[in-house]
C-alpha cells in the first residue's frame, strides 16, 4: 500500500499524517473528522492544503494527533498534510509555500511571571 507521511507541530500539539489513495475520507484518532473537530473553523484549517491543491477527493487522510487543544491540533494537521502532499508531488511546493502552509507557527504559551496576574497582566494599581 502506497502512503505518504507528514508531521506537523503547533503550540504543544503534534500531528502525524498518513495520506493514502482514496475517496477523500478524513479520520482523526480513529474517529470521524466531523466528530473530532466540532467547530467549522478547525475543519476548514485542516482541509486548506487539500482544497488549495485540488486533491481533496484523491486521498484518504489518517491523522494521529496528540497534545494541546483542538486549535493547535488543527494547525499541526494542516502543516503535516502540506508536508505529506509535497512528498506525493514536489511540484505542489510552490503553491503551498506561497499560501503559507509550510511554515511552522513557532508561537508558544508565555509563562506567568511572579508578582503579576499573568504573563503580562499586572495586578490593579491602587494609588491610595
Amino acid at each position: 500500500m502506497v502512503q505518504h507521511l507528514g508531521t506537523g507541530r503547533r503550540k504543544t500539539s503534534v500531528a502525524r499524517i498518513f495520506l493514502r489513495p482514496g475517496k477523500g475520507q478524513i479520520k482523526v484518532n480513529g474517529r470521524t473528522f466531523e466528530n473530532y473537530f466540532m467547530n467549522d473553523a478547525a475543519r476548514y484549517i485542516v482541509r486548506q492544503p487539500l482544497l488549495a491543491t485540488e486533491t481533496a477527493d484523491k486521498f484518504d487522510v489518517l491523522i494521529l494527533a496528540s497534545g494541546g487543544g483542538l486549535t493547535g491540533q488543527a494547525g499541526a494537521a494542516r502543516l503535516g498534510i502540506a508536508r505529506a502532499l509535497i512528498e506525493f508531488n514536489s511540484e505542489l511546493r510552490g503553491k503551498l509555500k506561497q499560501l503559507g502552509f509550510l511554515s511552522r507557527d513557532s508561537r508558544q504559551h508565555e509563562r506567568k511571571k511572579y508578582g503579576q496576574k499573568g504573563a503580562r497582566r499586572r495586578f490593579q494599581f491602587s494609588k491610595r
